[in-house]
């Protein structure tokens, strides 16, 4: 398993803790941006810089991981496109998205966009909270233990 980060929109406080589970559990960690990121120094942890552009990063992504990877996003069609390929999607809220429930969040995803583009202001996401970053630390940590029970078998 590898881990691949949607990185242009990871909020950093994510980042920190994927820096750490990276290490800690000796999984690569990929962090893929249109602009340069600053990784730790880690045999573990590395970025790949793409160009500038709509879904340039998510394109790369999707091309680079294959079944069985986690890919850390709050993109919803990147998200689909992972699960088409037997990847695991997480958002950095902690929210795993399934093959059960991706259908209907593009549903909804389109549906505000429809909204958005009629003139209508649907708002941003929330702030990132604490509850998020332990929901995410917790749903992390129960994909990096799922990889590790498998490889040891």
């Amino acid at each position: 398993m590898k881990i691949w980060v949607d990185a242009d929109a990871c909020p950093v406080v994510i980042k920190e803790i994927l820096f750490k589970a990276a290490n800690r559990a000796e999984i690569p960690l990929i962090l893929v941006a249109n602009q340069s990121v600053r990784v730790p120094p880690s045999d573990w942890i590395s970025s790949v810089r793409v160009s500038s552009g709509f879904d340039v990063a998510d394109n790369e992504i999707v091309r680079q991981c294959e079944a069985g990877d986690l890919v850390i996003t709050s993109d919803i069609p990147l998200a689909a496109e992972v699960i088409a390929k037997e990847g695991q999607a997480l958002s950095p809220r902690g929210e795993m998205f399934t093959k059960d429930s991706i259908g209907s969040r593009l549903n909804m995803r389109d549906f505000l966009e429809t909204l958005r583009s009629s003139g209508e202001h649907t708002g941003g996401p929330a702030p990132l909270h604490v509850r998020d970053r332990q929901a995410f630390a917790a749903e992390l940590d129960k994909c990096i233990s799922r990889y590790q029970r498998k490889r040891q078998r």
